[in-house]
């Protein structure tokens, strides 16, 4: 019979190589609940992982643990993962706020337990990618994993010329301690540039440009780790199977 024992479920649980997650999350990736009824069902003692009763939402567990939710044993749905083309005046969000989400153009079952792997700002366009795998868009965001994200910048003034050196030896961004890593810089037109970077840090590119003496006026994410967006605006597909382990273990350079 099971019995109450969180306080021994680090002996209790099978951990090999795959996938973890909270106890929650696996609740609502395998069944019907959503997050409050997953937490309510988890505290009521209603769900048993490997024979034992736990009651702790963020209890870490392993995809190759029995767990069963009144009685039936549970298996998680297969991670998603999406590319969109992100169209202007939308935000990065599960919800409307001040501006749309982008996620009303998505019509998937639950879509809100997909997050953003790299947030774009809300007049900035281009792709975005989806996922419901938060280890793997560590691999996309972290950048220790050094992802490339590559931007067409349209600028107010034309590009001075020792801005491409200066990008390449990392920007000094108000407010900062640091300054940036390496980005590379390629001058397609005066006013256009397409400008690669490996992190994300808080309008970025926008400071980046301003902390040369220049001013974005558009901005459009066209590739994220060899991955090139090739839908319409406000359209979406999933990725293929080999694009999806071409992000797993670190992007390209």
């Amino acid at each position: 019979m099971a019995q109450r024992g969180e306080c021994t479920f680090w002996v209790l649980l099978i951990f090999t190589e795959g996938s973890t997650m909270r106890l929650d999350k696996f609740i609502c990736k395998s069944s019907e609940l959503i997050r409050d009824e997953a937490i309510q069902a988890i505290y009521a003692g209603q769900v048993v992982v490997n024979d034992t009763i736990m009651t702790n939402p963020s209890l870490q567990v392993h995809e190759n643990n029995t767990i069963t939710l009144h009685g039936r044993r549970l298996t998680a749905r297969a991670f998603r993962y999406i590319l969109m083309h992100k169209p202007s005046g939308t935000i990065c969000s599960n919800r409307d706020e001040a501006y749309p989400s982008l996620f009303n153009h998505i019509e998937i079952d639950k879509a809100s337990e997909l997050h953003i792997a790299g947030r774009l700002d809300a007049d900035t366009t281009g792709l975005v990618l989806m996922t419901d795998d938060g280890r793997w868009s560590f691999h996309i965001i972290s950048p220790s994993q050094q992802c490339e994200k590559v931007y067409r910048v349209g600028l107010r003034d034309p590009i001075s010329d020792d801005v491409v050196s200066t990008f390449k030896g990392g920007v000094q961004l108000q407010g900062e301690e640091n300054r940036t890593l390496p980005a590379k810089l390629k001058v397609v037109a005066p006013r256009e540039v397409l400008l690669t970077i490996t992190e994300g840090k808080f309008h970025q590119v926008k400071r980046m440009f301003k902390a040369v003496g220049n001013r974005v006026v558009s901005l459009h994410r066209e590739e994220i780790g060899g991955i090139r967006l090739d839908v319409g605006v406000g359209q979406w597909r999933y990725l293929t199977a080999d694009e999806v382990n071409s992000l797993r273990p670190g992007c390209p350079r």
